[in-house]
């Protein structure tokens, strides 16, 4: 995906939006499209891009579960009616990033291959339709066990207008070596869209995002699911807040915390995010992570004897 020419600096500010996604029951995929259009509304002409959350569409599980006849089902068989409708999902997804003249990271799309296996897709939606994905490429316990996800792609980085950014989606924002080759490429912001359904889970992602931004000088953004659906087997408890996180130094806030949202609640939280911060910070920053992390493999750690 094109916007600026590949590799370029970053020339402009960025107002990032992210959605605290409230899950609920739509009946169907125009149910599902009328509800993007509702939430992006709120932010049009307010943000640049619009970010929502890891398997946010799932919420399509279990109406189209009945409306294909097979009543209640377990999560597998959520799974198989949104494979089975991704292209039409997706294709709401586009209108929905349209109409409203957004860059948009709708989410995950759970999505079958050339091969037949079912990965976990970001796509990143430009206004006039066009898009590019990132695969989820590390898969959790439940993924793998019970819905049978296969690992997606390497990571990559999109072009924008406003210069490379990363999709670590959820669990890979919990691992050092899938954002820092999406840094060392030349992205200056991460999007981490997440989905979990505790605490626990929700404090791992968390507390990688803000561990990422520290160690690459980076932007790093979060958002979730929220809310209690009890008719959906996957989505059925949804824990977490939205947030970006920068660099740890001078010129940003002391925790590196630049926007979060409340515990729970639906809505949309904002930012502006200034590439030009980073470029100061990690040139003259009280110390400069993203050019003191060493580029040669580190050699393996081995026993120390006391003297």
């Amino acid at each position: 995906m094109t916007g600026a020419p590949p590799g370029a600096p970053p020339s402009a500010t960025l107002r990032l939006a992210l959605l605290q996604y409230p899950v609920e029951r739509p009946e169907g995929v125009a149910a599902f499209a009328a509800r993007l259009d509702r939430w992006l509304a709120e932010v049009a002409g307010r943000a640049d891009l619009a970010v929502l959350p890891e398997y946010a569409c799932v919420e399509l599980g279990a109406g189209l579960a009945e409306a294909a006849g097979h009543g209640a089902v377990d999560e597998a068989g959520e799974l198989a009616v949104m494979v089975e409708a991704a292209p039409a999902i997706l294709d709401a997804m586009r209108g929905a990033a349209r109409r409203a003249g957004l860059w948009l990271l709708p989410g995950t799309l759970p999505m079958r291959d050339a091969e037949g296996r079912v990965r976990n897709r970001a796509p990143l939606i430009a206004p006039d339709g066009r898009m590019a994905f990132q695969e989820k490429r590390i898969m959790t316990r439940f993924e793998k066990e019970r819905w049978l996800v296969s690992p997606g792609d390497p990571p990559g980085v999109f072009d924008t207008p406003w210069g490379r950014i990363g999709v670590s989606v959820c669990y890979d924002v919990e691992f050092p070596q899938h954002v820092r080759a999406q840094t060392e490429a030349g992205a200056w912001l991460i999007l981490a869209p997440s989905c979990t359904d505790t605490m626990h889970g929700f404090h791992r992602v968390r507390v990688g995002a803000a561990a990422r931004a520290m160690e690459n000088q980076c932007y790093v953004a979060i958002t979730p699911t929220v809310g209690e659906a009890p008719w959906s087997a996957a989505l059925d408890v949804n824990r977490g807040h939205a947030a970006v996180f920068g660099p740890i130094d001078r010129g940003f806030p002391e925790d590196g915390v630049l926007a979060r949202g409340a515990l729970d609640q639906p809505g949309w939280v904002l930012a502006t995010l200034d590439p030009v911060r980073l470029e100061t910070v990690r040139r003259d920053g009280g110390v400069r992570n993203f050019a003191d992390r060493p580029r040669a493999p580190i050699p393996d750690a081995r026993p120390v004897p006391f003297a």
